[in-house]
């Protein structure tokens, strides 16, 4: 994803002098060609978060569309004063990216994992938060927050993120993609795990289910009106992401779903317990013991589901 973002923000740059790239002394391998093409459109701010906010805040209010470039704890929660203070408050137009959400990072440990980033980033006033699920997605929502006039959070995988979408979607902030259409059932994804409910949902529909599958890319706004018609026209929601279930995709879902009149399906959060973790291990092995690899996920829906559909294979 973090490949597809930096060749896309390298073609708007051609054609906007406004847009701009500050880093925190990291991205190498990537952003060379981004320096070297545009270097009065880049800063390299050092390891010095809080700075590169400023910075940004600074060259956005004079004009600019700056984009922020760190790890993702370190471009979020280490300069969280200054996003909510200085970006937020002012508005201004600054495109925080943060690379590698979740476990990306895995054998680096907990200060390297990006597991409550969203939830965090949601809740601060005008900003608006994006997790694309694929390359595809990441580069059309790359060309999205441009164009928004305000703060956004994109939210990034690391390297190697497989294609999900056979043909590009449409693609508007606040509105999901309808990959399947179903009745039985709503896999509702963000981020990485969409690759994962792709296949969960072919799964499913070999064994007979009608699986509705959602890429919810953009958390903040939420499309509440996808998120009504699955929890009223399907008869199980499950939310997919590699973030705590505490206030990222699964909340917000939740905070829509709780609030409704009338009968509605049941909602199954599924992502990273809230919780540190106690092994090392590469993003792989970290999501298997979350149970948020395709065996994990499928043990947790077929004992929800087993009472209502008779799965066939």
């Amino acid at each position: 994803m973090r490949t597809a973002f930096i060749e896309t923000l390298n073609e708007l740059a051609d054609k906007d002098p406004r847009v701009c790239l500050i880093v925190g002394d990291l991205g190498y391998s990537v952003i060379e060609e981004f320096a070297s093409k545009h270097p009065d459109q880049f800063v390299n701010a050092g390891v010095a978060e809080q700075n590169m906010i400023g910075l940004a805040v600074g060259m956005a209010l004079s004009g600019k569309v700056v984009f922020t470039y760190s790890i993702g704890n370190f471009g979020t929660l280490r300069c969280l004063e200054q996003i909510r203070n200085d970006v937020c408050y002012h508005r201004a137009n600054v495109k925080v990216v943060a690379v590698g959400g979740g476990l990306a990072y895995g054998n680096l440990g907990v200060t390297h994992h990006a597991s409550e980033d969203v939830a965090i980033m949601r809740a601060l006033p005008n900003m608006t938060v994006v997790a694309p699920g694929d390359p595809i997605e990441a580069r059309l929502a790359t060309k999205a927050v441009v164009a928004l006039d305000g703060p956004a959070y994109l939210r990034l995988g690391k390297a190697g993120e497989p294609v999900v979408h056979a043909d590009e979607p449409d693609f508007a902030l606040g509105r999901a993609i309808t990959m399947r259409e179903g009745s039985d059932l709503t896999l509702i994804a963000s981020g990485s795990m969409l690759a994962t409910a792709d296949r969960i949902a072919a799964q499913l529909a070999e064994k007979g289910l009608s699986v509705r599958l959602l890429s919810m890319h953009t958390i903040k706004p939420l499309d509440r009106e996808a998120v009504i018609r699955a929890a009223t026209e399907t008869r199980f929601v499950f939310t997919l992401e590699e973030h705590s279930i505490e206030g990222g995709l699964g909340g917000a879902v939740a905070e829509v779903m709780a609030e409704l009149d009338g009968a509605r399906a049941p909602l199954k959060r599924i992502g990273l317990r809230p919780q540190f973790n106690q092994v090392v291990g590469d993003q792989k092995y970290l999501k298997s013991q979350h149970g948020l690899d395709e065996e994990g996920v499928m043990k947790t829906i077929q004992p929800i589901i087993a009472g209502s559909y008779r799965l066939v294979g």
